[in-house]
């Protein structure tokens, strides 16, 4: 059942609200709607997400290379076939008691996650950008900030500056000359972090050699 709609100014945490909101979305959906995870489906990422809270032995394999990895998508492949009607039940009611409970992992790496992914669906189906409110844009732009400097790792021949687009908050993600700046709204500024440049709505300035280091970079975990 959808909770009400004042949820997302409830206390600190919006990682909550994000996961509440895919829920519906693949409720609507169902298993079978796109992703800009292709050719992962609605199906795929509900699998993720439930291996991601309730799979300890397999979740590192999600960002750890190699035989991990190949554990974990098998494992996913396998949560995959259940009925989707209950993957999304189990997703909507939260990871059990542990690490994923814990403050600091729910606004940043929880945040990051169910945020990026509820736009992975909403994007790959056609849904514009959302204007979030202050404190969820704040939420997000610490995200920004904390994360930059990873997730921008493998950029090469540019320094990166981002900026939250209508203040003067930014943040240097790589030092180095030439220097872009993408500038944008911080979830926008997140998805392009986390590896969806084609879907973030974002401005990028600067010489043509920064804004050419910036595109060829791949972003993410």
């Amino acid at each position: 059942m959808r909770r009400p709609p004042d949820r997302h100014h409830r206390g600190e945490f919006f990682d909550d609200a994000e996961r509440l909101d895919l829920c519906d979305l693949l409720d609507e959906l169902g298993p079978y709607a796109p992703t800009l995870l292709a050719p992962w489906t609605t199906r795929d990422i509900a699998a993720h997400l439930i291996l991601r809270d309730h799979d300890p032995l397999a979740a590192p394999g999600l960002v750890l290379p190699g035989g991990w990895r190949r554990f974990a998508e098998r494992r996913q492949d396998v949560l995959a076939q259940r009925d989707f009607t209950g993957l999304v039940a189990t997703l909507r009611e939260g990871p059990p008691p542990g690490f994923f409970r814990i403050g600091w992992v729910r606004r940043l790496a929880s945040l990051n996650e169910f945020f990026v992914h509820h736009e992975d669906v909403r994007r790959a189906n056609d849904r514009s950008p959302r204007t979030h409110g202050t404190a969820m844009d704040e939420a997000l732009w610490r995200n920004v900030t904390r994360s930059a400097w990873f997730l921008a790792r493998r950029l090469r021949g540019a320094g990166l500056e981002l900026q939250w687009a209508g203040t003067t908050h930014t943040v240097r993600a790589r030092r180095g000359e030439p220097t872009a700046r993408l500038a944008g709204p911080p979830g926008e500024l997140l998805l392009h972090l986390f590896g969806r440049p084609n879907a973030a709505h974002v401005d990028i300035q600067g010489t043509g050699a920064a804004i050419s280091a910036v595109r060829r970079a791949r972003f993410g975990m």
